[in-house]
């Protein structure tokens, strides 16, 4: 399944006195700096930080919201965000001690716990991530987020109605978010919904006709119940915008599709 990490609603959060969320405009003037040396604004480092990321130069990112820290240690969105460029490197534990610290400076503010829901999957400790994402859902009742990843980390101990259930909501309270409905079709497979499961799958191809997540799972579930054609012309559209979906450890362990897609998909490569 995919669990989303937040950073929009922390973006270019590098104020200097104001609160948090908030730049103050000419505050970086005052930022103490030796003579001889020019220091970027807070901001133009936050700005940097996000192309970075935004490249996929994680590393890199990671290295400005350090340099923010050091300027700015009291500021929990620097912290969180660093986090973030963490997870993108799988650097799961240095990412937690991150959001940590971000959650100690701003224990009100639900990105945070869920970022570190995100990095607690990661590590499969799946009963903490729901933990956090409890949190969240406590501090935003209607955050489709909150929701979608906890269907994820309660999908990763079983728990598949109740993973239903909270991609349901999250869907819901988001109708654009595909992937909680992505998630539900695939969940709904796992627990014999498969007509429930195969409609909401060709509404969202339908709707995405380059959603190669759906694609793939239209693929798996058509080749099972027989309907090749169908399910080999959905797979020539997976190939061309996807080709990870023909490793089907890939689909297992990092996508993280239920047992019985997985299996499905699987009878499909190999032609079953």
């Amino acid at each position: 399944m995919i669990s989303l990490i937040l950073t929009g609603v922390w973006a270019l959060l590098v104020s200097v006195t104001g609160p948090l969320g908030h730049i103050v405009p000419g505050m970086a003037a005052q930022l103490p700096a030796p003579a001889a040396i020019e220091q970027p604004a807070p901001d133009d480092l936050a700005k940097k930080a996000f192309a970075a990321t935004n490249a996929g130069d994680f590393a890199t990112a990671e290295g400005y919201w350090t340099q923010l820290i050091d300027r700015l240690p009291d500021n929990a969105a620097l912290w969180s965000n660093r986090g973030n460029s963490r997870v993108s490197q799988n650097k799961l534990e240095a990412a937690i001690a991150d959001y940590n610290k971000a959650i100690e400076l701003a224990p009100d503010a639900p990105d945070p716990y869920l970022n570190r829901g995100t990095a607690l999957e990661g590590l499969g400790q799946y009963g903490a991530a729901i933990a956090d994402y409890n949190r969240v859902l406590e501090l935003d009742p209607r955050d489709a987020a909150g929701y979608n990843n906890r269907g994820n980390a309660e999908a990763g101990l079983g728990q598949w109605e109740a993973a239903v259930a909270d991609y349901r909501q999250a869907a819901d309270l988001a109708p654009d978010y595909a992937f909680a409905r992505a998630n539900c079709a695939l969940a709904l497979y796992q627990t014999g919904q498969t007509e429930d499961a195969i409609r909401t799958m060709r509404n969202l191809v339908r709707k995405y006709p380059k959603f190669p997540d759906m694609r793939a799972a239209l693929t798996a579930v058509l080749w099972e119940q027989g309907q090749r054609g169908e399910a080999e012309s959905n797979w020539v559209a997976v190939v061309g915008l996807d080709s990870r979906y023909r490793d089907i450890s890939w689909v297992g362990s990092v996508r993280r599709w239920p047992p019985k897609m997985v299996s499905a998909l699987d009878k499909f490569l190999h032609l079953q």
